[in-house]
Formats: structure tokens, C-alpha cells, sequence
């Protein structure tokens, strides 16, 4: 028996959630819903999801999953990262057929950007 299963929804902790919703919509222009005062949610962005209420964070090294953002301009979203309140915890590296970088966003999870090598 098939099940075409597809992922669909991604729940992430927020220490902040006013400090991550005002990352996201000022350095990726992402919108959100609040769902009463300890979850928000985000959609049509590859991947619809959520930040829940949390204090813990999301960060590859202690085994969490890493949500890698594609970007045109690796170079350009790298300093509106920074503009906005996030930290560069591993800087630009290429990688075969492509190259990218990993931020920490202000409540602390840990995120990924990637273009194509010839971007």
C-alpha cells in the first residue's frame, strides 16, 4: 500500500516569539498568524510552519533537523541576516554545486541559506 506522504508542516521552538516573528518579517518579508500568545505560524514559504513558545532551540549539532533556505544571492542575504538581529555561526562555504552559510536567528535556532555554485 502507497501513501503518497509529502512534508507538509515544520514546528519549531521560539525562546522570542515577538524577536523571531520581527526577524523573519523584516529580513525575509515572511507574514504570520498568531494562534493565541505562544504559537505563530507562516505559510507559503516551501514549506508551511510554526514557532511555538519554547525554551529550547532547534541547532543541527545537538541532532535537530536544518531548515536550509534557498536564496539567488548568497552575498546579499547574508547581510540582511545580519542587519536583522542574526548571528553568522558558520560563514559562506562552498560545497559541490553550490555554497552557502548558517545563521542563528535571534531565540537561538539555527538555519541554513544555500545558492547554486554559478549564482
Amino acid at each position: 500500500m502507497s501513501h503518497n506522504l509529502k512534508l507538509n508542516y515544520v514546528e519549531l521552538p521560539s525562546r522570542d516569539l515577538p524577536a523571531t516573528k520581527r526577524f523573519f518579517e523584516d529580513a525575509f518579508s515572511w507574514t504570520f498568524i498568531d494562534y493565541g500568545p505562544d504559537y505563530t505560524a507562516f505559510n507559503d514559504q516551501g514549506l508551511d510552519g510554526g514557532f511555538y513558545k519554547s525554551d529550547l532551540t532547534s541547532n543541527a549539532a545537538a541532532g535537530a533537523a536544518l531548515l536550509v533556505l534557498k536564496t539567488d544571492n548568497l552575498e546579499a542575504t547574508q547581510s540582511t541576516v545580519e542587519k536583522f538581529g542574526g548571528t553568522i555561526s558558520t560563514p559562506i562555504f562552498s560545497f559541490p554545486g553550490g555554497r552557502r552559510f548558517h545563521f542563528i536567528e535571534p531565540s537561538g535556532n539555527e538555519f541554513a541559506v544555500w545558492c547554486l555554485e554559478d549564482s
